[in-house]
């Protein structure tokens, strides 16, 4: 079995777009409202450009200290 790379999944726009489609139309199909599901998907992208910055931030961080180290 392959092992997820989270990182990439994460930080993907894709992989977002997927997940807020499905949470839409799973609310509209449970009877939730059209605004209902405007305001969860705002929630999450908010939480996702959190995460994608938290991690590119972690990653530009990394990649500095080990250049650091090399010197």
């Amino acid at each position: 079995m392959e092992k997820i790379n989270w990182k990439n999944k994460l930080t993907s726009r894709k992989w977002w777009a997927s997940i807020i489609s499905f949470v839409t139309l799973m609310i509209i199909a449970c009877g939730g409202t059209e605004s209902i599901a405007t305001q969860v998907s705002a929630i999450i992208m908010a939480g996702a450009v959190v995460i994608g910055y938290t991690i590119g931030e972690g990653l530009i961080d990394s990649a500095r200290s080990n250049k650091q180290e090399d010197k």
